[in-house]
C-alpha cells in the first residue's frame, strides 16, 4: 500500500485562509490612522518615518502587553472586535503615562485553526483601537498553531512605539507633597482581573453571560467584554498644555500597586474611596465571590483607569478642562509627606 501524501493543509494550517485574511485586513486598515507609515500590510517589515524635526531631542518608546483571559469572554460570546480594541489601549495608555505620543501598533494573533470571519472581526477591533489613540497599524502576525489552541481560541498580543520630548518624559520625581490626584473613569474591568472574575461570576455562581444580571443595566457578557478605555486623545493635549507631574495607568494590582509606581521615595498618596463612582460590576464581583475589599482594590481598577498627580493650584482648571471634553473625572486624593519612608498608597 502506497504511502499516504501529506501536505501543510492536512498538517492543519491552510495558507489560503491566511492570504485572503490579508486581503481582508487591507481593507479594514484602509487609510492608516497616521502620516508616516511607507508599507503596505502584508510585506516582511513595516516602515514609519517620524516626524524627527518636530522634536529637539526625540526618543522612542516602546510597550507591550496582551488581553489576558478576558478573551475566554470574548469565545463564550462568540463577540470578537472589542477585544482588539483593548489590546491596542493597554500598550498606548502604558506610553501614554511616560508622556509618548503612540507613533504605530503590530499585533500578533495566534489561533488553532484560522477562521477569517473571526480573525477579521478581531483585527477590525485592532484598527479601531489604533483610530481611537491616533496610531498607525503597521503590521502584525497571524499565527496558525493546530494542536496548540482547541478550537475556536486563540491568543492576541501587541506592542506599540511612540515618541517624545527627552527632557518631557514624566517619570513623577517632580511629585511632592499638596499635590492633587485626579482619577479619570474606567469603563469597568477593562483588562485586568478576568481570571478571578470566571472564578466568581461563572464557575463558583454559574451565572448567565447572556442574561441581563442586576444590578448591570445590559447582559453579563456585555458588560464583561466592554473595551479599555483609550486615554490618549483626552491626556496627550493635556500634557502639552498643563505642567503634569505624573500618570500612572491603573491596571492589575489597581490603584494601591500602580500608583506607587510614579511616587518619589518619602511620599504618599492618600485616596479617598467616597470621592468616585464605583461601577457596579465591581459590587456585583464582590458580593458573589465574598470578595474582601482590600482584595478588590489590590486586584481591579474600581472604576478608575488612570490617575494624574498635578499641582494644587491648576488642579481645579484640568478637572473643569477634562469634564468640557466629556469624560468622567474626580479628585480622588492628594500627595502627603511619608517622612522619608517608601512611597505608599493609602486607600481610605
Amino acid at each position: 500500500m502506497q504511502d499516504e501524501s501529506f501536505d501543510y493543509k492536512k498538517a492543519g494550517v491552510n495558507i489560503e485562509a491566511g492570504d485572503a485574511l490579508v486581503e481582508r485586513i487591507k481593507k479594514i486598515i484602509g487609510r492608516n490612522f497616521r502620516q508616516g507609515v511607507l508599507t503596505e500590510v502584508g510585506g516582511f517589515a513595516g516602515f514609519f518615518q517620524p516626524e524627527w524635526r518636530s522634536y529637539r531631542e526625540p526618543v522612542l518608546a516602546a510597550a507591550a502587553d496582551g488581553v489576558g483571559t478576558k478573551l475566554k469572554i470574548a469565545v463564550m460570546m462568540d463577540k470578537h472586535d472589542t477585544v482588539g480594541i483593548d489590546l491596542v489601549a493597554m500598550c498606548v495608555n502604558d506610553l501614554l503615562v511616560q508622556g509618548a505620543d503612540p507613533l504605530f501598533f503590530l499585533d500578533y494573533l495566534a489561533v488553532g485553526k484560522l477562521n477569517v470571519d473571526q480573525a477579521a472581526e478581531i483585527i477590525s477591533g485592532i484598527a479601531e483601537g489604533c483610530r481611537q489613540a491616533g496610531c498607525a497599524l503597521l503590521g502584525g502576525e497571524t499565527a496558525e498553531m493546530p494542536g496548540f489552541y482547541p478550537p475556536g481560541e486563540y491568543d492576541l498580543a501587541g506592542f506599540a512605539v511612540g515618541i517624545a520630548e527627552k527632557e518631557r518624559i514624566l517619570s513623577g520625581k517632580e511629585i511632592v507633597p499638596g499635590d492633587i490626584v485626579i482619577g479619570l473613569a474606567s469603563s469597568g474591568l477593562h483588562s485586568n482581573g478576568y481570571s478571578l472574575v470566571r472564578k466568581v461570576l461563572f464557575e463558583h455562581a454559574s451565572l448567565d453571560p447572556f442574561a441581563v444580571c442586576s444590578p448591570l443595566e445590559g447582559t453579563l457578557g456585555e458588560e464583561l467584554l466592554k473595551p479599555t478605555v483609550i486615554y490618549v486623545p483626552l491626556v496627550l493635549p493635556l500634557l502639552q498644555q498643563y505642567p503634569l507631574k505624573g500618570l500612572a495607568h491603573i491596571t492589575g494590582g489597581g490603584l494601591e500597586l500602580n500608583l506607587v509606581r510614579i511616587l518619589p521615595h518619602g511620599t504618599k498618596a492618600v485616596l479617598k474611596k467616597e470621592s468616585w463612582e464605583v461601577p457596579p460590576i465591581f459590587k456585583l464581583l464582590q458580593e458573589r465571590g465574598n470578595i474582601q475589599e482590600e482584595e478588590m482594590y489590590r486586584t481591579f481598577n474600581m472604576g478608575i483607569g488612570m490617575a494624574m498627580v498635578v499641582p494644587a493650584e491648576i488642579a481645579a482648571a484640568i478637572l473643569d478642562r477634562v469634564r468640557e471634553k466629556g469624560w468622567q473625572a474626580w479628585f480622588i486624593g492628594a500627595i502627603e509627606d511619608n517622612r522619608e519612608k517608601e512611597a505608599a498608597v493609602i486607600i481610605r
